[in-house]
């Protein structure tokens, strides 16, 4: 599912609003989202699940083409962990 069918499947859910309202509000939600994880805040949203903030630390690897060892610097990444409504619903069992 992309974006745009996201936002097909609001405005479809209701139709009082218009396409370029349900377009803003669900870009704004995807900002405040991306904004919160840069500021390190993790996002719990209830029967979806959790997206949090991981630290990872810099460490040496071999390129796989020359073998030369090289330096992998430290990042962050998002973690998302799903709800138990969600992962529930995957499996079949309702809810």
């Amino acid at each position: 599912m992309k974006k745009s069918d996201l936002i097909e499947i609001i405005a479809e859910e209701f139709p009082h609003l218009d396409r370029k309202d349900v377009f803003q509000i669900v870009n704004g939600i995807f900002e405040a989202m991306i904004e919160g994880l840069q500021n390190g805040e993790k996002i719990e949203i209830r029967g979806l699940g959790t997206f949090k903030v991981k630290e990872r630390p810099e460490k040496m690897a071999r390129n796989p083409r020359t073998g030369e060892r090289i330096l992998v610097p430290a990042r962050r990444t998002v973690h998302f962990k799903t709800g138990k409504l969600l992962k529930s619903r995957l499996n079949g069992k309702g809810a």
